[in-house]
């Protein structure tokens, strides 16, 4: 009996977590969709029956992004970006925030950016303990004036839950390159070691040489 229901387990956890994520990013576009049209039902009387259509935020929220999308990659769109990101950067406390998290979401996502591009192994938190990190840059500025030789940006992150974890700057030659992907990467910590890559993406040893002398 114990047999079965962890096989019934095994097999209906995957499904139900990935349902069970998809309803929440789902709840969270339509409360943010039904939050505006609250803003705007006493300028449209009947607006606001627009929240029992199930699945609209969704759809209005990937409209939106495409659209705007569409507005800010020609001139005109990129000029009234760079007006409202002067706006913001002209309020207290606001332009900290605005500035930060604008700043890391260009880096990740920028196609031509390196952050999160690859897995590596380094040793931490102490000698002879080792586990999987992401180059998300280098070191500059002030810092990287601090530091004697080549350094790399990593981000360490925690199991089973990798958004959150550690910043850490550690010199390149102490770092091991991974030929996994970033989402085996992810997979792999996510699991806690269970879900290993596939063999295919394994770095295989070189063979030693016979004629090579030590």
């Amino acid at each position: 009996m114990k047999k079965y229901l962890i096989a019934g387990l095994l097999t209906w956890m995957p499904l139900a977590i990935t349902i069970w994520v998809m309803l929440w990013v789902v709840g969270l576009m339509d409360g943010m969709f039904n939050g505006v049209l609250g803003l705007f039902d006493t300028l449209v009387p009947g607006l606001v029956k627009l929240k029992d259509i199930p699945g609209l935020g969704v759809l209005v929220t990937l409209a939106l992004m495409l659209l705007t999308g569409v507005f800010v990659t020609n001139i005109f769109g990129q000029w009234w970006v760079q007006q409202w990101d002067r706006l913001l950067n002209r309020i207290p406390i606001v332009k900290s925030i605005y500035s930060s998290v604008k700043q890391v979401s260009d880096t990740l996502f920028s196609s031509s950016g390196n952050a999160f591009r690859e897995a590596v192994l380094v040793q931490y938190p102490r000698e002879g303990s080792w586990t999987i990190a992401f180059v998300t840059g280098r070191p500059s500025g002030e810092v990287a004036a601090h530091l004697v030789g080549e350094h790399v940006s990593l981000y360490v992150p925690t199991t089973p839950n990798p958004t959150s974890g550690f910043f850490l700057m550690m010199p390149k030659s102490s770092i091991k390159p991974l030929a996994m992907s970033v989402d085996e990467a992810l997979k792999y910590i996510i699991s806690m070691g269970v879900v290993a890559p596939p063999a295919s993406a394994v770095a295989q040893p070189e063979e030693a040489d016979p004629n090579r002398r030590g």
